[in-house]
């Protein structure tokens, strides 16, 4: 009985490390995550990581899902895009919790 107690104490003491948006690289408050495929679900990909969903939403309104699914299903191949590199220069300076807007998409690029 006391070691279970121990163990739920221990639990409870070991403090959540903060999710870290592999795209801009700010802290991801609880709540603002959102699950990127990494290739999209309807190419078949199962794969996610969180990021913020400003972030998220900027992906796919740079990139179309056949785009991400040919030349863009890893964070480094997005980071090499110029809208994309542009987008997290300025998202970089915004806090943690910001939940500003992407972009519009451009003509012919299609949301999720």
């Amino acid at each position: 009985m006391a070691r279970k107690i121990r163990e739920d104490f221990a639990s409870s003491q070991v403090e959540e490390q903060p999710t870290i948006c592999p795209l801009c690289e700010r802290m991801i408050p609880a709540g603002d995550e959102d699950a990127h495929h990494l290739v999209p679900k309807s190419k078949g990909g199962k794969q996610t990581v969180l990021l913020h969903k400003v972030c998220h939403d900027q992906i796919h309104a740079v990139f179309t899902n056949a785009q991400l699914a040919k030349s863009f299903s890893t964070i480094e191949a997005i980071l090499e895009n110029p809208d994309i590199q542009k987008f997290v220069a300025w998202i970089k300076s915004k806090p943690a919790g910001f939940s500003g807007s992407a972009k519009e998409p451009q003509q012919g690029r299609g949301r999720r």
